[in-house]
């Protein structure tokens, strides 16, 4: 019995020396993360608030302050522990080499996400742009960190990864106002060049969509093998483009046709020679 209350007296000492000892140190650490993370909530809301009314898009202002909440509470979580005498050095070494693997695992999706960063930065389009990348085309339907979602035409969804998309090249159709539809049309060597040329004009001078004063033209750029080839280039608003890109082609023929010239199918004369049988 001695012996028993002896080891529990010696426990029971030992205990107050270690709550003596570290009770204040971890009451303090325990203060220190409460209040530590009252304060970086706040410094995040804050941070959040700027950011969505500095940067271009709430996507990454949001993204951002999420990494900022982050390395903050990390760096809390540390200074606690090391407040209660854990040995913070090799902790912060595991979080390094830890670190570089999950870096090395993720290359790819880092580059993407550093492509989404300059997309969103730099705004080389918008939602609902209709723009060509990578070798497709379509409307953009949402722009994230790592992926850009496009629509095509016939409702495809195609979902780019950012890293290429922000290194390769990006023509945006929608970013300007006016663009210019252009079409080839031929006729036939027989026909009067200049009552060609008239009859196209007239039909872009009669369609309202085509705005006159953005330099349209109809010029001969090309002598076939079969056709006297035109050149029309009839510019429109933006959001008239494809109704003159579809309408303008049949109104060019139909013009053509009624001033009484050709458009020829393809066509290559051919000389027979034949020689005299010899005697």
């Amino acid at each position: 019995m001695d012996s028993v209350e002896t080891q529990l007296q010696t426990f029971y000492d030992k205990a107050i020396t270690l709550g003596t000892e570290y009770g204040t140190q971890f009451i303090l650490a325990i203060v220190v993360l409460v209040v530590g993370l009252w304060v970086i909530g706040k410094l995040s809301n804050g941070v959040r608030r700027s950011a969505v009314k500095g940067l271009p898009d709430e996507t990454l202002a949001k993204f951002l302050t999420n990494i900022f909440e982050v390395i903050l509470k990390v760096l809390l979580v540390i200074s606690v522990a090391s407040m209660i005498g854990i040995q913070t050095t090799s902790f912060i070494a595991i979080l390094g080499a830890a670190g570089l693997a999950v870096g090395l695992a993720l290359q790819g999706s880092l580059s993407n996400f550093a492509g989404g960063v300059m997309v969103l930065i730099f705004r080389p389009f918008k939602v609902g742009d209709y723009v060509g990348a990578q070798g497709l085309e379509g409307v953009v339907t949402d722009i994230g960190i790592f992926v850009t979602t496009f629509m095509t035409f016939d409702k495809r969804i195609i979902i780019v990864p950012n890293g290429p998309l922000a290194n390769g090249n990006i023509i945006n159709y929608t970013a300007s106002d006016v663009r210019a539809v252009e079409i080839s049309i031929g006729i036939s060597y027989s026909d009067d060049i200049a009552k060609g040329k008239a009859a196209m004009e007239a039909v872009l001078k009669a369609d309202p969509r085509v705005l006159q004063d953005e330099g349209n033209v109809v010029a001969v750029v090309d002598l076939g093998t079969s056709s006297v080839d035109f050149l029309v280039r009839a510019f429109a608003k933006t959001d008239d483009y494809w109704g003159l890109f579809f309408d303008i082609r049949p109104a060019l023929k139909a013009a053509v046709e009624e001033a009484g010239l050709t458009i020829p199918f393809p066509q290559r004369d051919i000389h027979m020679i034949q020689e005299r049988a010899q005697d």
